[in-house]
Protein backbone atom coordinates (compact mmCIF):
# COMPACT_ATOMS: atom_id res chain seq x y z
CA UNK A 1 0.00 0.00 0.00
CA UNK A 2 2.80 2.36 0.94
CA UNK A 3 4.60 1.54 -2.33
CA UNK A 4 1.52 2.36 -4.38
CA UNK A 5 1.10 5.65 -2.50
CA UNK A 6 4.76 6.45 -3.11
CA UNK A 7 4.41 5.85 -6.88
CA UNK A 8 1.25 7.98 -7.05
CA UNK A 9 2.93 10.81 -5.12
CA UNK A 10 5.99 10.55 -7.42
CA UNK A 11 3.85 10.78 -10.53
CA UNK A 12 1.93 13.76 -9.16
CA UNK A 13 5.14 15.60 -8.32
CA UNK A 14 6.85 14.83 -11.67
CA UNK A 15 3.93 14.71 -14.09
CA UNK A 16 5.14 17.75 -16.08
CA UNK A 17 8.67 16.35 -16.44
CA UNK A 18 7.32 12.96 -17.53
CA UNK A 19 5.04 14.60 -20.12
CA UNK A 20 7.96 16.63 -21.49
CA UNK A 21 10.10 13.48 -21.84
CA UNK A 22 7.26 11.65 -23.62
CA UNK A 23 6.76 14.58 -25.99
CA UNK A 24 10.50 14.67 -26.79
CA UNK A 25 10.55 10.90 -27.46
CA UNK A 26 7.51 11.28 -29.73
CA UNK A 27 9.15 14.16 -31.66
CA UNK A 28 12.35 12.14 -32.15
CA UNK A 29 10.33 9.13 -33.35
CA UNK A 30 8.36 11.24 -35.84
CA UNK A 31 11.54 12.90 -37.09
CA UNK A 32 13.22 9.58 -37.93
CA UNK A 33 10.01 8.19 -39.41
CA UNK A 34 9.71 11.22 -41.68
CA UNK A 35 13.38 10.96 -42.65
CA UNK A 36 12.93 7.30 -43.55
CA UNK A 37 9.91 8.14 -45.71
CA UNK A 38 11.87 10.88 -47.49
CA UNK A 39 14.68 8.42 -48.28
CA UNK A 40 12.08 6.04 -49.70
CA UNK A 41 10.56 8.70 -51.95
CA UNK A 42 13.96 10.01 -53.04
CA UNK A 43 15.04 6.50 -54.04
CA UNK A 44 12.20 6.25 -56.54
CA UNK A 45 13.80 7.10 -59.92
CA UNK A 46 12.84 10.45 -61.43
CA UNK A 47 13.49 9.39 -65.03
CA UNK A 48 13.63 6.32 -67.25
CA UNK A 49 16.32 6.66 -69.90
CA UNK A 50 17.32 4.32 -72.74
CA UNK A 51 20.90 3.83 -74.01
CA UNK A 52 21.96 2.29 -77.32
CA UNK A 53 25.67 1.45 -77.65
CA UNK A 54 27.51 0.40 -80.79
CA UNK A 55 28.32 -3.05 -79.38
CA UNK A 56 28.52 -4.88 -76.07
CA UNK A 57 32.04 -6.36 -76.30
CA UNK A 58 34.30 -3.36 -76.94
CA UNK A 59 36.01 -2.18 -73.69
CA UNK A 60 35.34 1.38 -74.87
CA UNK A 61 31.56 0.88 -74.56
CA UNK A 62 31.94 -0.89 -71.22
CA UNK A 63 33.63 2.26 -69.88
CA UNK A 64 30.88 4.41 -71.39
CA UNK A 65 28.38 2.31 -69.46
CA UNK A 66 30.33 2.73 -66.22
CA UNK A 67 30.12 6.52 -66.62
CA UNK A 68 26.38 6.34 -67.30
CA UNK A 69 25.84 4.04 -64.30
CA UNK A 70 27.61 6.53 -62.01
CA UNK A 71 25.59 9.45 -63.36
CA UNK A 72 22.32 7.51 -63.03
CA UNK A 73 23.03 7.08 -59.30
CA UNK A 74 24.03 10.72 -58.87
CA UNK A 75 20.91 12.01 -60.64
CA UNK A 76 18.41 9.35 -59.51
CA UNK A 77 17.55 7.88 -62.91
CA UNK A 78 16.95 4.34 -64.11
CA UNK A 79 18.76 3.40 -67.32
CA UNK A 80 18.02 0.60 -69.77
CA UNK A 81 21.00 -0.51 -71.87
CA UNK A 82 20.85 -2.19 -75.26
CA UNK A 83 23.52 -2.98 -77.86
CA UNK A 84 24.23 -5.55 -80.55
CA UNK A 85 26.96 -7.98 -79.55
CA UNK A 86 29.10 -6.81 -82.48
CA UNK A 87 28.75 -3.74 -84.72
CA UNK A 88 25.35 -4.04 -86.37
CA UNK A 89 23.69 -0.78 -87.46
CA UNK A 90 20.38 -2.51 -88.24
CA UNK A 91 20.13 -3.72 -84.63
CA UNK A 92 21.04 -0.26 -83.32
CA UNK A 93 18.25 1.22 -85.43
CA UNK A 94 15.81 -1.41 -84.14
CA UNK A 95 16.68 -0.58 -80.52
CA UNK A 96 16.27 3.13 -81.23
CA UNK A 97 12.82 2.55 -82.71
CA UNK A 98 11.81 0.47 -79.65
CA UNK A 99 12.95 3.28 -77.34
CA UNK A 100 10.89 5.88 -79.23
CA UNK A 101 7.82 3.63 -79.27
CA UNK A 102 8.22 3.00 -75.51
CA UNK A 103 8.06 6.76 -74.88
CA UNK A 104 10.97 6.80 -72.45
CA UNK A 105 12.04 10.09 -70.84
CA UNK A 106 15.19 10.41 -72.95
CA UNK A 107 17.59 8.48 -75.17
CA UNK A 108 21.38 8.29 -75.47
CA UNK A 109 22.47 6.66 -78.72
CA UNK A 110 25.44 5.90 -80.91
CA UNK A 111 24.71 6.75 -84.55
CA UNK A 112 25.93 4.65 -87.45
CA UNK A 113 26.53 6.21 -90.86
CA UNK A 114 25.31 3.19 -92.80
CA UNK A 115 21.59 3.78 -92.23
CA UNK A 116 19.21 6.69 -91.87
CA UNK A 117 19.01 7.36 -88.14
CA UNK A 118 17.82 10.90 -88.81
CA UNK A 119 14.16 10.08 -89.38
CA UNK A 120 13.81 8.08 -86.15
CA UNK A 121 15.64 10.74 -84.13
CA UNK A 122 13.26 13.33 -85.60
CA UNK A 123 10.30 11.09 -84.72
CA UNK A 124 11.50 11.08 -81.10
CA UNK A 125 11.83 14.87 -81.22
CA UNK A 126 8.25 15.21 -82.45
CA UNK A 127 7.08 13.05 -79.54
CA UNK A 128 8.94 15.21 -77.02
CA UNK A 129 11.67 12.64 -76.33
CA UNK A 130 15.12 14.30 -76.17
CA UNK A 131 18.01 12.45 -77.79
CA UNK A 132 21.71 12.83 -77.02
CA UNK A 133 24.08 11.31 -79.59
CA UNK A 134 27.32 9.87 -78.26
CA UNK A 135 30.74 9.22 -79.83
CA UNK A 136 29.28 9.61 -83.32
CA UNK A 137 26.92 12.41 -84.32
CA UNK A 138 23.97 13.07 -86.63
CA UNK A 139 24.08 16.83 -87.24
CA UNK A 140 21.20 16.69 -89.73
CA UNK A 141 18.79 15.42 -87.09
CA UNK A 142 16.92 17.17 -84.28
CA UNK A 143 19.08 15.62 -81.59
CA UNK A 144 19.47 17.90 -78.58
CA UNK A 145 23.21 17.43 -78.00
CA UNK A 146 26.28 15.52 -79.09
CA UNK A 147 28.73 14.24 -76.47
CA UNK A 148 32.13 13.22 -77.78
CA UNK A 149 35.57 14.31 -78.84
CA UNK A 150 36.71 16.73 -81.50
CA UNK A 151 38.31 14.37 -84.04
CA UNK A 152 40.54 17.13 -85.45
CA UNK A 153 41.96 17.65 -81.95
CA UNK A 154 42.57 13.90 -81.61
CA UNK A 155 44.73 14.10 -84.73
CA UNK A 156 46.64 17.11 -83.41
CA UNK A 157 47.40 15.33 -80.12
CA UNK A 158 48.61 12.29 -82.07
CA UNK A 159 50.92 14.61 -84.04
CA UNK A 160 52.40 15.90 -80.77
CA UNK A 161 53.16 12.33 -79.73
CA UNK A 162 54.78 11.58 -83.09
CA UNK A 163 56.96 14.70 -82.89
CA UNK A 164 58.02 13.73 -79.37
CA UNK A 165 58.72 10.11 -80.31
CA UNK A 166 60.83 10.90 -83.41
CA UNK A 167 62.53 14.12 -82.31
CA UNK A 168 60.63 15.86 -85.13
CA UNK A 169 62.27 13.84 -87.89
CA UNK A 170 60.32 11.01 -89.54
CA UNK A 171 59.04 9.46 -92.76
CA UNK A 172 55.46 8.64 -91.84
CA UNK A 173 52.80 6.28 -93.19
CA UNK A 174 49.17 6.73 -92.14
CA UNK A 175 46.86 3.71 -92.09
CA UNK A 176 43.15 4.51 -92.09
CA UNK A 177 40.01 2.48 -92.70
CA UNK A 178 37.38 3.94 -95.01
CA UNK A 179 34.70 1.65 -93.57
CA UNK A 180 31.57 3.77 -93.13
CA UNK A 181 30.82 2.12 -89.78
CA UNK A 182 33.93 3.83 -88.42
CA UNK A 183 32.66 7.19 -89.74
CA UNK A 184 34.77 8.32 -92.66
CA UNK A 185 34.22 12.01 -91.84
CA UNK A 186 35.72 11.64 -88.38
CA UNK A 187 38.59 9.56 -89.72
CA UNK A 188 39.40 12.32 -92.21
CA UNK A 189 39.27 14.91 -89.44
CA UNK A 190 41.81 12.89 -87.45
CA UNK A 191 44.13 12.82 -90.48
CA UNK A 192 43.71 16.56 -91.11
CA UNK A 193 44.40 17.28 -87.44
CA UNK A 194 47.56 15.17 -87.63
CA UNK A 195 48.76 16.92 -90.79
CA UNK A 196 48.05 20.28 -89.19
CA UNK A 197 50.05 19.28 -86.13
CA UNK A 198 53.22 18.41 -88.05
CA UNK A 199 53.11 21.11 -90.75
CA UNK A 200 55.56 23.37 -88.90
CA UNK A 201 58.19 20.60 -88.80
CA UNK A 202 59.94 20.34 -92.18
CA UNK A 203 61.59 17.00 -91.35
CA UNK A 204 58.25 15.37 -90.53
CA UNK A 205 56.95 14.01 -93.86
CA UNK A 206 53.90 11.90 -94.56
CA UNK A 207 55.08 9.63 -97.38
CA UNK A 208 51.81 7.82 -97.95
CA UNK A 209 48.26 7.48 -96.64
CA UNK A 210 47.01 3.89 -96.90
CA UNK A 211 43.23 3.64 -97.07
CA UNK A 212 41.45 0.32 -97.01
CA UNK A 213 37.99 -1.14 -96.56
CA UNK A 214 37.22 -3.79 -93.96
CA UNK A 215 37.34 -7.28 -95.43
CA UNK A 216 39.44 -6.26 -98.45
CA UNK A 217 42.78 -5.52 -96.83
CA UNK A 218 43.84 -5.33 -93.21
CA UNK A 219 46.15 -2.96 -91.35
CA UNK A 220 48.39 -5.95 -90.64
CA UNK A 221 48.80 -6.60 -94.38
CA UNK A 222 49.51 -2.92 -95.02
CA UNK A 223 52.11 -2.84 -92.23
CA UNK A 224 53.69 -5.97 -93.70
CA UNK A 225 53.88 -4.38 -97.16
CA UNK A 226 55.44 -1.21 -95.69
CA UNK A 227 58.16 -3.34 -94.07
CA UNK A 228 58.73 -5.61 -97.08
CA UNK A 229 58.77 -2.84 -99.68
CA UNK A 230 61.57 -1.00 -97.92
CA UNK A 231 59.94 2.38 -98.45
CA UNK A 232 62.10 4.05 -95.81
CA UNK A 233 59.08 4.43 -93.48
CA UNK A 234 60.17 4.79 -89.86
CA UNK A 235 56.87 5.89 -88.28
CA UNK A 236 53.23 4.79 -88.60
CA UNK A 237 50.09 6.61 -87.43
CA UNK A 238 46.86 4.61 -87.08
CA UNK A 239 43.43 6.08 -86.34
CA UNK A 240 41.57 3.26 -84.61
CA UNK A 241 42.35 0.57 -82.04
CA UNK A 242 42.03 -2.41 -84.43
CA UNK A 243 44.63 -0.94 -86.82
CA UNK A 244 46.90 0.07 -83.95
CA UNK A 245 46.92 -3.47 -82.58
CA UNK A 246 47.36 -5.08 -86.00
CA UNK A 247 50.29 -2.81 -86.88
CA UNK A 248 51.99 -3.48 -83.53
CA UNK A 249 51.74 -7.24 -84.08
CA UNK A 250 53.50 -6.96 -87.44
CA UNK A 251 56.24 -4.75 -86.02
CA UNK A 252 56.91 -7.51 -83.47
CA UNK A 253 56.62 -10.33 -86.04
CA UNK A 254 59.16 -8.70 -88.36
CA UNK A 255 61.50 -7.68 -85.55
CA UNK A 256 61.14 -3.96 -86.27
CA UNK A 257 60.65 -2.79 -82.69
CA UNK A 258 62.74 0.36 -82.30
CA UNK A 259 63.02 0.83 -86.05
CA UNK A 260 59.42 1.92 -86.67
CA UNK A 261 57.57 4.19 -84.25
CA UNK A 262 53.84 3.61 -83.78
CA UNK A 263 51.38 6.28 -82.63
CA UNK A 264 47.82 5.04 -82.57
CA UNK A 265 44.44 5.03 -80.91
CA UNK A 266 42.86 3.14 -78.01
CA UNK A 267 43.50 1.67 -74.59
CA UNK A 268 42.64 -2.02 -74.81
CA UNK A 269 44.64 -4.36 -72.57
CA UNK A 270 46.80 -5.50 -75.48
CA UNK A 271 47.52 -1.92 -76.58
CA UNK A 272 48.50 -0.89 -73.04
CA UNK A 273 50.79 -3.91 -72.83
CA UNK A 274 52.49 -2.89 -76.11
CA UNK A 275 52.91 0.67 -74.78
CA UNK A 276 54.56 -0.64 -71.60
CA UNK A 277 56.96 -2.72 -73.70
CA UNK A 278 57.83 0.25 -75.91
CA UNK A 279 56.38 -1.34 -79.06
CA UNK A 280 53.74 1.41 -79.35
CA UNK A 281 55.03 4.84 -78.34
CA UNK A 282 51.62 6.18 -77.38
CA UNK A 283 47.95 6.49 -78.23
CA UNK A 284 45.22 9.10 -78.11
CA UNK A 285 41.55 8.45 -77.55
CA UNK A 286 38.22 9.77 -76.37
CA UNK A 287 37.43 9.51 -72.66
CA UNK A 288 34.62 6.91 -72.63
CA UNK A 289 33.82 7.15 -68.90
CA UNK A 290 33.46 10.91 -69.07
CA UNK A 291 31.49 10.57 -72.31
CA UNK A 292 28.99 8.28 -70.57
CA UNK A 293 28.66 10.47 -67.49
CA UNK A 294 28.24 13.71 -69.45
CA UNK A 295 25.66 12.20 -71.82
CA UNK A 296 23.31 11.30 -68.98
CA UNK A 297 23.98 14.63 -67.26
CA UNK A 298 23.02 16.33 -70.54
CA UNK A 299 19.64 14.54 -70.52
CA UNK A 300 19.07 15.70 -66.93
CA UNK A 301 19.86 19.31 -67.94
CA UNK A 302 17.41 19.03 -70.84
CA UNK A 303 14.63 17.58 -68.67
CA UNK A 304 15.06 19.98 -65.75
CA UNK A 305 16.34 23.18 -67.34
CA UNK A 306 15.48 22.70 -71.03
CA UNK A 307 18.96 23.97 -71.73
CA UNK A 308 22.14 22.19 -72.83
CA UNK A 309 25.11 22.86 -75.11
CA UNK A 310 24.68 21.24 -78.52
CA UNK A 311 28.27 19.93 -78.39
CA UNK A 312 29.83 18.68 -75.17
CA UNK A 313 33.53 18.04 -75.74
CA UNK A 314 34.88 15.37 -73.39
CA UNK A 315 38.50 16.02 -74.34
CA UNK A 316 41.37 13.77 -75.41
CA UNK A 317 43.13 11.10 -73.35
CA UNK A 318 46.84 10.77 -74.15
CA UNK A 319 48.47 7.49 -73.14
CA UNK A 320 52.22 6.85 -73.06
CA UNK A 321 54.52 4.72 -70.93
CA UNK A 322 55.06 7.79 -68.77
CA UNK A 323 51.34 8.44 -68.15
CA UNK A 324 50.77 4.74 -67.37
CA UNK A 325 53.62 4.81 -64.84
CA UNK A 326 52.18 7.93 -63.21
CA UNK A 327 48.71 6.36 -63.02
CA UNK A 328 50.09 3.21 -61.41
CA UNK A 329 52.10 5.29 -58.95
CA UNK A 330 48.98 7.22 -57.88
CA UNK A 331 46.95 4.04 -57.41
CA UNK A 332 49.47 2.59 -54.92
Amino acid sequence: MEKTKFVVDFLKRNIISILIVLIIINIIFLYFLNKRENVFFQSKPKYHFYVIAQNSVDPFWREVRQGIDKASKDFNAVVEFNAPRFNNPQEELKFLDIAVTSRVDGIITHVSNTLDFTSIINKAYNRGIPIVTIENDDKKSNRKAFVGTNSFQLGKEAAKLMIEATNAKANIAIIVSSDVELDEVNQNLKINGFLSGIKSYPKMKVQKIYTYKMGILSAEEIAQSIINDGENIDAIYTTNSVDTLGTARQIVNFNKVGDIVIVGYGDTESILRYIKKGIIYGTVMSDPYKMGYESLKALIDIKENNNVSTFIDTGVKVITNKTLYEMEKKSK
